[in-house]
């Protein structure tokens, strides 16, 4: 009797075991590809296998299987339909489409939580306003009465609301807002069939530099912070916190590998996105338009909580979301803890991605930023930096008139060091012709020539030498 139930102990303990070993835990996560400061959280990984590298195979999940499934989107909210339907277990979006997020789970009698910065602006740059390349427009202020085009629940429609307002303006008696997804509206700007079109990462730095359009608006000018992050379903989170922790470990490396060679991982998201990597290395390249943080920083919460209040206006939703219960630092803090990195040194640090570079004429190491000036040369792999616009525009004539192809230039604003395409920029150029500065808006140029009696051109003319 005893022989028979010991039999039977073991014939259980085996079958518990098989059944333990042929466990399968789903790791769905949604990515949005072409919002390419999102790349941390998804492409990178994803294109990378990092996630497998990180994924726990001790202790409870011993033996345990994955089913890694990934799904890419255009935008936050169909992402957030497949999350709420239990589709999804991970995703990632800006701030605005962030707390629909969380407000459709809470109608759903769900939860989600905002679990990482991937990337983001404490000023707000990233988002923008452009207008036809031919539009005589030059600011935001010339709109008035004018169409403006947006995808609807974006990061970007709060930023244009909160622009619009910030212009004394009533956005539904003052301008015509009308939605409109990325894909639609390059060939709407290249029509001139709208006045103005208002996009987040990375179009509205995208259709500039792709020659269509001309960036008139950045987000920094409304001072609105803004970010893109992580978010996991609240149960999953809590079933699996391990798994939530690997992942994050993963967005981590992502971040170390770019921050080492951002011209490399700039031309894999190219190929996998088509979008330019002259714009990828925009954002993610050093001191670029944004800056790469995990931290949940008090200017990154408010951009949450700002963009509650924005639905809650919009009458998008009604939740009474707690920006303090939605956002949960306790998964990055650890990942940032077995990572060996110290999570407190790093919420309190606001620098961009240094730059660590000689100055490509005099070989001699840039310290000062503010008239940092990148050439990307067609057919060389990293970019080549100088310390003034001034040698930086003398090199730019020998390689061309060496036969040489340039793939883009890159400047920096004088008044808010916003980095910016050369191509798209105005520049000051002082009355001895030495000094020159760049600015984003031709009204910023226009006072700073005023200043210094300057004049104010264009980067083509600069480029022929005219302007010396």
């Amino acid at each position: 009797m005893k022989l028979h139930h010991e039999l039977i102990g073991l014939s259980l303990l085996l079958a518990f075991g098989s059944a333990h070993a042929l466990d399968t835990i789903r790791v769905a996560i949604g990515t949005q590809d072409t919002t390419i400061n999102c790349a941390t959280g998804g492409l990178l990984i994803r294109e990378l296998h990092l996630l497998e590298k990180y994924l726990p195979h001790d202790g409870k999940y011993k033996d345990v299987k994955y089913d890694i499934e990934w799904k890419n989107f255009t935008s936050g909210a169909p992402l957030t339909n497949e999350m709420v339907a239990g589709k999804l277990d991970i995703g990632s979006m800006a701030d605005f489409p962030g707390a629909f997020n969380g407000a459709a789970h809470a109608k759903a009698g769900r939860k989600s939580i905002f679990v990482t910065v991937l990337s983001g602006s404490t000023l707000g740059s990233g988002n923008g306003i452009v207008v036809p390349k031919g539009s005589p427009v030059q600011s935001l202020a010339e709109l008035k009465g004018r169409t403006i085009s947006v995808p609807f629940a974006s990061t970007a429609h709060g930023m244009l609301l909160r622009a619009v307002r910030a212009q004394g303006w009533d956005p539904d008696k003052d301008v015509n807002i009308t939605t409109q997804a990325p894909e639609v509206a390059g060939s709407a700007l290249q029509g001139n069939k709208v006045d103005a079109h208002a996009d987040f990462v990375p179009f509205a730095d995208l259709f500039p530099h792709r020659g269509f359009a001309r960036k008139i608006y950045d987000g920094s000018q409304a001072r609105s912070p803004t970010m893109h992050g992580s978010l996991v379903e609240a149960d999953y989170a809590k079933k699996y916190p391990e798994i939530v922790v690997a992942y994050l470990r993963a967005a981590i490396e992502a971040d170390r590998l770019i921050a080492a060679e951002p011209e490399k991982y700039s031309e894999l998201i190219a190929k996998v996105t088509g979008i330019d990597a002259e714009v990828d290395y925009l954002f993610h390249g050093p001191v670029g338009l944004q800056t790469r943080d995990f931290t949940w920083k008090p200017e990154y919460r408010q951009a949450v909580k700002t963009s509650i209040d924005t639905l809650r206006l919009l009458k998008r939703t009604d939740s009474d979301l707690d920006v303090n219960t939605f956002i949960d630092d306790t998964f990055i803090r650890t990942a940032f803890r077995q990572a060996g990195l110290d999570y407190d040194r790093q919420l309190k640090n606001y620098d961009k991605l240094p730059l660590k570079a000689r100055d490509a004429v005099t070989g001699k190491p840039i310290t000062d930023f503010r008239h940092l000036t990148q050439i990307w040369v067609r057919g060389e792999p990293l970019v080549r930096h100088y310390a003034s616009a001034t040698t930086a525009i003398a090199a730019l004539r020998q390689l061309e008139q060496a036969g040489r192809k340039v793939r883009t230039v890159y400047a920096h604003d004088q008044g808010s060091g916003l980095k910016l395409l050369a191509g798209d920029a105005w520049f000051v150029v002082a009355a001895d012709g030495k000094d020159v500065s760049a600015f984003l808006l031709k009204a910023d140029a226009q006072a700073q020539a005023a200043k210094v009696k300057g004049k104010v051109v264009d980067f083509d003319t600069l480029k022929s030498g005219k302007a010396m």
